[in-house]
């Protein structure tokens, strides 16, 4: 702007290809570098340039301001639309500044709840004129059909996020060598054939390949895996041999190979004699096109390690780049890219949503816009008669995503890659597990303990150990999950994350409800795995499902891996009775070496839960792998009323029912064997309700005028009797020897006797209520 004198404001010509040209409005960026200027996609469609061309940009001192212009909108942009075009598009649009308009030109305008695309059809006078508030603006007319020179890329480099760094290396491999092939031969090198793209399903890897294709100005080829299979002899072969003769006569062209891990398996992966004949033909159309054929190829697949290894070498695939799982800024750029033509509410918060969608690809982001739009066209169908071939305009106007529509298909939606496993966004809240207040504690002790390391000290200081204490309660529902929320106070101090914990103690206790309130609590994925559905009976299949649970744990970071009944995995390696084929061992060292693979960047906090903690192999319990030992006793009386109260919190109970009566008769009880008193109580109201109905329905039948009222306001509720019922069957789960295995893993580990400061007598259940925890 400098060097030929524009100011802000000016209008200013610009040639591009073909002898194309259109006029704009001149702005300032500082963040533009010097040789380069920015342009949106709607006017290098109009220049038929392309993002990284040479475009030169002249003064225009003599446009003038037009008298009269004819604009029409495109056809396929205003379908459904039933807005007057010219009050809410195309008068906001000229009134914000005077814009220069040039004949033949498409201009995008976003209107109030999408983009409509207009074409300047004639203007008056000459080819250029700027649109000034007293410019006649004409718009009848039937809407003009989108010609083929005229047709905007469906898909180009703004269409694409969160994949910055992976556009710049695929758009430097093709452009220059379909491009600029004489660059190589004058350093006297190859250029580069063929680029395979790797990640799951859903990460863009098609989208990628069509904006690159679109933004270069090259053919597009695309070959579908399965559809040039065939059964016919020789067919399948020959439909390849058409593609590349086809994208050779086209050159500059891309050949997309989609799917490309199910016409070129593996070797020992193939299944017949066409596999083996496709892939033979394959590899040979791929060397024998000449260097100056101005062909490139890219492969997509999710299995790059099932594809047969003579196509990953240089001359074919020269470059392999991973499309993998978006990180917060990446899924940030997907949901404007998604909602850019979106009308949102005020409320709706695109960075909290990106920030909570760990695991998500750019299909789930966009099904999650999706989902967010019906659930809010669902609460408008009482007031929209769909029978109507035509919806008022009035309802369309004043539609409006909001930040709850957005939050309830949060809870609708899973990661893509992960919906094979048990991956879930759990419900569970500290307020939901009765009493272990101290063990929640000792829990988030582990797990913040990068805010004990700046805060505690701090406490100690100012403040008594008893203060400090108080502190560290009262913060604990706010401060949770700090290795996973923030990793990088731990390098700020220098220390890693603990990588896990084990729960240890009788069944019934609430291990399984604590991890799923950490992955509550820190907004992180949470995969829940059974140790017996790890194992088969096939060799190798066992490691393989380790394998895959920990590739799909680092996918979906944060995550909480939480492994139940780890005991079954887990065993002491050489202890497995009747296991000929070592498959408990096997999978145990495979277990051992993920978790010591588990880099600091991927957040992926590990729980086990056992009840037989003594027969777990010690090296899966050493610092570095299962740091922390905790261990969830029998709930003391404290705890049981809590326990109580959090089953029963959402039941009409009785004023008569004494939970702290309850809580004292049930000592030596577990979690569990509390619910199975609350639930067998329910069933007496239940049933007592069901036989209240049948009489009064009896009662009716014989006498239907008759009204009993004092039937008719009361009102069922769990009464201490149904309690009393219910105690009669209750029983405890827990025996004294399960006890006392958990308290002598407890006493070899030196972990329970410096934690609870008492002593504890031969009778696992005399004074059990009173060890501090």
């Amino acid at each position: 702007m400098e060097k030929i004198q524009l100011f802000r404001g000016d209008t200013i010509l610009i040639k591009g290809k073909k002898q194309k040209d259109t006029i704009c409005i001149a702005v300032a960026d500082d963040t533009c570098e010097e040789p380069k200027i920015k342009m949106n996609r709607v006017v290098r469609s109009n220049l038929r340039v392309q993002l990284g061309d040479v475009v030169s940009v002249h003064q225009c001192p003599d446009v003038k301001y037009g008298k009269r212009v004819h604009i029409l909108p495109v056809d396929d942009t205003i379908e459904g639309v039933t807005d007057n075009l010219f009050d809410a598009y195309l008068k906001p649009y000229f009134l914000e500044a005077y814009r220069p308009v040039r004949k033949g030109d498409l201009f995008l305008v976003r209107g109030g709840r999408r983009s409509v695309e207009f074409k300047v059809i004639e203007t008056d006078p000459g080819e250029y004129c700027v649109v000034a508030p007293d410019t006649e603006i004409f718009c009848e007319g039937a809407p003009v059909r989108r010609e083929d020179e005229d047709k905007l890329d469906e898909v180009g480099y703004d269409d694409v996020g969160g994949v910055r760094k992976q556009m710049a290396q695929i758009h430097e491999l093709v452009k220059l060598p379909l491009w600029h092939p004489q660059l190589f031969e004058s350093i006297g090198v190859k250029p580069p054939k063929g680029i395979l793209l790797y990640g799951p399903p859903g990460s863009g890897k098609k989208l990628i390949a069509r904006a690159v294709s679109n933004e270069i100005g090259a053919f597009f080829f695309c070959i579908n895996g399965l559809e040039i299979m065939s059964k016919l002899v020789g067919e399948s072969e020959s439909n390849l041999q058409k593609t590349f003769e086809e994208a050779e006569k086209n050159g500059p062209s891309i050949i997309f190979i989609d799917e490309i891990d199910c016409i070129a398996p593996k070797q020992e992966k193939r299944h017949g004699e066409v596999e083996r004949r496709i892939v033979s033909q394959l590899l040979t159309l791929m060397d024998g096109l000449q260097s100056r054929a101005h062909v490139i190829f890219i492969g997509a697949t999710n299995r790059p390690n099932s594809i047969d290894p003579a196509l990953r070498r240089f001359g074919r695939f020269d470059r392999e780049i991973d499309i993998g799982v978006l990180d917060e800024v990446g899924r940030l750029e997907v949901l404007h890219i998604h909602t850019k033509n979106m009308k949102l509410s005020d409320d709706v918060d695109l960075e909290r949503i990106a920030k909570d969608t760990h695991g998500y690809v750019g299909a789930d982001l966009a099904a999650l816009c999706t989902e967010a739009a019906l659930q809010y066209i669902r609460e408008k169908m009482d007031v929209t008669d769909l029978e109507d071939e035509s919806i008022d305009a009035v309802i369309p106007d004043s539609m409006a995503v909001t930040n709850e529509h957005f939050q309830t298909a949060f809870g609708k939606s899973n990661p893509s890659a992960l919906r094979e496993t048990v991956v879930e966004l759990p419900n569970v809240s500290w307020e939901d597990i009765g009493g272990l207040e101290n063990v929640k504690r000792e829990l988030q002790e582990v797990i913040i303990f990068a805010k004990l390391v700046s805060v505690y000290f701090y406490c100690l200081v100012i403040l008594n150990q008893l203060i400090a204490e108080t502190l560290l309660l009262h913060s604990l529902p706010q401060t949770v999950q700090y290795p996973v929320e923030h990793p990088e106070k731990f390098e700020k101090f220098g220390m890693s994350p603990s990588k896990g914990v084990l729960f240890y103690g009788p069944p019934g206790c609430g291990k399984t409800l604590l991890a799923m309130a950490i992955a509550t609590q820190s907004q992180a994925n949470f995969i829940s795995v059974k140790g017996p559905e790890l194992l088969t009976m096939w060799f190798g299949e066992s490691e393989a499902n380790v394998r895959e649970i920990f590739y799909k744990a680092r996918q979906s970071a944060p995550c909480v891996l939480f492994f139940d009944e780890l005991d079954s995995i887990a065993t002491q390696r050489g202890s497995s009775v009747g296991d000929a084929g070592g498959a408990v061992d096997r999978v145990l060292n495979q277990l051992l070496t993920e978790m010591d693979d588990i880099s600091a960047k991927k957040t992926v906090f590990i729980i086990g839960a056992t009840n037989r903690p003594d027969i777990i192999d010690p090296a899966l319990l050493r610092p570095g792998r299962l740091d922390q030992l905790i261990y969830i006793p029998l709930p003391e009386e404290e705890s049981r009323y809590q326990i109580f109260k959090s089953c029963l919190r959402k039941s009409p109970v009785s004023k008569d029912v004494d939970f702290r009566a309850l809580a004292k008769c049930t000592q030596g009880f577990s979690g569990a064997d509390i619910k199975e008193i609350c639930q067998r109580a329910c069933k007496n109201a239940i049933r007592e309700d069901i036989e209240k109905d049948i009489k009064k329905e009896r009662r009716r039948s014989e006498n239907p005028e008759a009204i009993d009222k004092d039937e008719n306001d009361e009102v069922t509720e769990i009464r201490a009797a149904h309690f009393e019922e219910s105690m009669k069957f209750a029983r405890r789960s827990v025996f004294a020897q399960t006890l006392q295995q958990s308290r002598g893993f407890g006493s070899e580990f030196r972990f329970s006797e410096t934690r609870t400061g008492a002593n504890i007598g031969s009778d696992p259940f005399v004074g059990y209520s009173d060890v501090a925890w």
